[in-house]
């Protein structure tokens, strides 16, 4: 299964997959609200800014899987995100990232690059993968790493050439 074939859903419930995304760098976030890493918002939404022109897309997926630290409504997720960080990124409906009930997308990302010591399982809200122009997921950062590592990996990504997906 490819990257840009699984579907998503918006904030704003619409369905649709990931493939008007296709031959762009995506960076693809766990977020939420109420976490001691959502000051990350801001950093993302720099980086969004920053890099979009050149091809870069951050997506959000709202995650409320870890001590309840998000809203349980979309609208609330999407209201909070706009009024104290500005965020014009595209954001997703909510999601589960592990057990039996992950979405799809987050199956697929844990499979393709595994976490520290081999782990699958994310750990934490703003784990982060990094996905190349041709659907290949490159890089996956924990909340801890912050944003600096994926900024270095940008400028190489964002000058590559889409090939075809797996």
């Amino acid at each position: 299964m490819s990257i840009y074939t699984i579907p998503v859903t918006t904030i704003d419930g619409r369905e649709t997959t990931l493939e008007k995304y296709r031959g762009r760098v995506m960076l693809i976030v766990n977020v939420a609200s109420r976490c001691m890493f959502t000051g990350h918002y801001a950093g993302l939404e720099d980086l969004y800014k920053r890099f979009k022109d050149q091809g870069l897309v951050v997506l959000g997926f709202p995650c409320r899987q870890f001590l309840w630290q998000e809203k349980k409504e979309d609208s609330a997720i999407n209201n909070f995100c706009t009024l104290n960080y500005g965020v014009s990124f595209p954001m997703f409906a909510k999601v589960l990232v592990n057990g039996g009930n992950a979405h799809p997308l987050f199956q697929h990302l844990k499979a393709e690059k595994a976490g520290f010591l081999g782990s699958g399982a994310i750990k934490w809200n703003f784990t982060k993968f990094l996905v190349d122009r041709s659907g290949h997921v490159v890089g996956r950062y924990s909340p801890m790493a912050g944003l600096p590592p994926i900024e270095k990996a940008l400028p190489a990504l964002l000058a590559e050439q889409p090939t075809a997906a797996s």
